[in-house]
């Protein structure tokens, strides 16, 4: 009897432990910082301290790179300056005087981190760094639409006053991997570079992306490090289900930062998918009534189930099974619901009005009708009458 109890009481526990698992299986990670997008929805998939104040080091040039491919020419001929050439940190060794496209400034920002690059850049844009800086922050919250967010330089040195957030950062790499252009040069393994002073092939340095540390699903990235930043970086997936975008940040070590990379890859993959949700005509939220603006959304979805939330502006809340808010759709149309009753009013009395003309009609047509056919049998009578008065006498 002792022994069948134990038992009991063993099976209650791994029925315990399950269920805690199943509800809060979110890996654990080293990183301070990083969160997991889904690139053509901008879900949430996975998230730690994502609103958190960090230094980005070289994913600025993400927002650099963006910035020049939508608001410049990428066939112009810049000429490189003193300026550029004096820059601190990686360069892809531009020399004074030199020319070089933009795009291939773009190219060697990107791909080899090049600070003179990004320097080259701004002063080609904008004249100088601060007014790119100016122009780079509008850009950020006009366009991207992000708000914790300020750059002061084009690529990432630090600055107290140049900062962002994990979740801002995967907006603004969200943003520009819808770019082609941009697409493309994040996800260029290697370049060959013909400088005025340096003739190579740049190699990424993204080792998920070399191959150094192996990810089947990769397609772009790019790391950053300054010693108050750490290490950092921008990485996107996609396995032909999902397209992902990953950022992770204050990191100490590299082995650190790519294997977190690689456990929230991997979760967000095995644990969400793309689908089309179909919207409820109407949702009620006290006094108001919204209505979505779309017969249907793509959204992405926790395999495991989820529910919806509407809050009191029209804000329709996909929630995962920890209650976290996973992405999030405007039904923008808000009526009273008085107003929204007279309107079903107003149509029933129309319907209804509709039907009673109808009928109407069909009676008017009906009463014609019977009018013309006793019409026709008294003319038929009548002339049936006649004809019998005048047939003359004759024997029978």
């Amino acid at each position: 009897m002792k022994k069948k109890w134990i038992i009991i009481f063993l099976f209650l526990m791994l029925l315990g432990t399950q269920t805690a698992f199943a509800k809060d299986d979110e890996p654990e990670i080293v990183s301070e910082t990083a969160i997991v997008m889904e690139t053509e929805t901008g879900a949430i998939l996975y998230e730690k301290n994502a609103n958190t104040k960090m230094y980005p080091a070289s994913l600025t040039k993400i927002a650099t790179a963006i910035y020049a491919i939508e608001n410049g020419n990428l066939n112009d001929v810049v000429t490189i300056s003193k300026e550029a050439v004096d820059v601190e940190g990686t360069k892809v060794y531009l020399e004074e005087g030199e020319q070089v496209t933009l795009k291939k400034l773009v190219q060697g920002m990107l791909i080899n981190s090049g600070n003179d690059a990004a320097k080259a850049i701004a002063i080609h844009l904008e004249g100088n760094e601060e007014n790119f800086a100016k122009k780079l922050n509008a850009y950020m919250r006009n366009e991207i639409k992000v708000t914790e967010t300020h750059f002061t330089n084009p690529h990432g040195l630090f600055s107290e006053e140049h900062y962002t957030t994990a979740k801002d950062m995967a907006i603004i790499t969200n943003y520009a991997m819808r770019n082609a252009t941009f697409a493309e040069v994040f996800g260029t393994v290697e370049l060959k570079w013909d400088g005025e002073s340096w003739d190579t092939t740049l190699l990424s340095h993204h080792q998920l992306l070399t191959g150094q540390r192996p990810y089947e699903w990769i397609t772009g990235g790019k790391t950053g490090f300054v010693s108050e930043s750490k290490q950092t970086l921008a990485s996107t997936a996609d396995n032909g289900k999902l397209t992902l975008t990953a950022i992770v940040m204050k990191a100490d070590f590299k082995r650190d930062i790519y294997k977190d990379t690689k456990t929230i890859f991997d979760y967000s993959f095995s644990h969400y998918e793309n689908k089309e949700l179909v919207p409820e005509p109407e949702y009620f939220v006290g006094e108001k009534v919204f209505q979505p603006t779309e017969n249907s959304y793509k959204v992405t979805l926790p395999i495991e189930g989820f529910k919806e939330n509407l809050n009191n502006q029209g804000v329709l809340e996909i929630v995962d099974h920890n209650d976290k808010v996973i992405q999030k759709i405007n039904l923008e149309r808000e009526q009273l619901k008085q107003e929204v009753a007279n309107h079903h009013t107003i149509n029933e009395a129309s319907d209804y009005t509709e039907k009673e003309n109808t009928s109407l009609f069909f009676y008017i047509v009906i009463g014609i009708g019977a009018i013309i056919l006793i019409m026709l049998f008294l003319f038929i009578n009548k002339k049936r009458k006649r004809n019998r008065y005048d047939i003359p006498n004759r024997r029978w």
